[in-house]
């Protein structure tokens, strides 16, 4: 059994900045890539930010600057550093891992429970 927990949500002014993280825990042979995703009131889950096991990084456009994404392989942990942030970054935010569970062969596919982010103007 596997599990994504996610902290560091909350309220923040449009400006601020918000650390988020998201610890894996379980049977764990190993981690590939993860990452974090968004999903605001009306709309689509989107893909926020994802690294790789050897630290490559992608962005949607709309963080690009703002939001860095790192992970510590050796607390099987992922965190989101959002700066400068914006109304329009109100969101529940989920942490995504690919992970290899002891014991069998194939990576699965894994969601956090979701943290809630909200800016205020």
């Amino acid at each position: 059994q596997v599990q994504l927990v996610e902290s560091g949500g909350g309220l923040v002014q449009a400006g601020g900045s918000l650390r988020l993280s998201c610890a894996a825990s379980g049977s764990i042979f190993s981690i590939n890539a993860m990452g974090w995703y968004r999903q605001a009131p009306g709309k689509q889950r989107e893909l926020v930010a994802g690294i790789t096991s050897r630290g490559s990084t992608n962005y949607a456009d709309s963080v690009k600057g703002r939001f860095t994404i790192s992970r510590d392989n050796a607390k099987n942990t992922v965190y989101l550093e959002m700066n400068s942030l914006k109304p329009e970054d109100t969101a529940v935010y989920y942490c995504n891992a690919w992970i290899i569970v002891r014991g069998l062969l194939d990576e699965y596919n894994y969601w956090g429970q979701g943290t809630q982010v909200t800016v205020s103007s």
